[in-house]
């Protein structure tokens, strides 16, 4: 269960920052379909596609390396 948590952070800094290199180039990534989201006064990229994928690799790291 904390494998699946530590996945969901570390695919969530993935995404955050693979999105802020292909946004801030005015691509939106094709199948990553990333976007310019709007929280408030912040403006950032994000990608769900990217975030589903960056968990799924590291919750497969995580449970790979073990305890």
């Amino acid at each position: 269960m904390f494998a699946f948590l530590k996945a969901i952070v570390l695919g969530a800094f993935l995404a955050f920052i693979v999105a802020l290199f292909i946004g801030s180039a005015g691509s939106s990534g094709g199948l990553l379909s990333v976007r310019l989201v709007e929280v408030s006064t912040y403006e950032f990229y994000w990608s769900w596609p990217l975030f589903v994928v960056g968990t799924a690799l590291s919750f497969g790291i995580l449970l790979i390396m073990g305890d």
